[in-house]
């Protein structure tokens, strides 16, 4: 399994959320992003989830509600790559693939973008 500090994977998350252009970054609203070091015990190779509520589905109802959550997780990503490049490409593309689930985007149209 290759190594890389909590840390140093925390900064690839942040470096793949400032490569995302700012006109989306302006439009998410209410979410926080986190990094955990392992998925839920059912789903050990999960890469990234996205806990709430899509923009797409929100109403006059929405308000007063807990940010939604994006979590990342280091230790699939670490176990299934083989080079600190492959990591920052697998954690860019699962940043931008639970991003695109806030703003209701399903996995269907995220395989067919190729952020599956």
């Amino acid at each position: 399994m290759l190594e890389m500090s909590r840390e140093e994977f925390e900064e690839l998350v942040g470096e793949a959320l400032d490569r995302i252009p700012v006109e989306l970054t302006r439009l998410m609203d209410n979410v926080a992003v986190f990094v955990e070091d392992e998925p839920p015990a059912g789903d050990p190779d999960l890469l990234g989830l996205y806990e709430g509520t899509p923009l797409t589905e929100r109403g006059e109802w929405y308000a007063g509600v807990l940010p939604d959550r994006i979590t990342v997780y280091r230790g699939p990503t670490l176990r299934m790559c083989e080079s600190r490049e492959e990591v920052v490409e697998e954690t860019e593309i699962t940043v931008v693939h639970e991003i695109a689930h806030h703003f209701g985007i399903d996995d269907r149209r995220l395989h067919e973008l190729g952020y599956g």
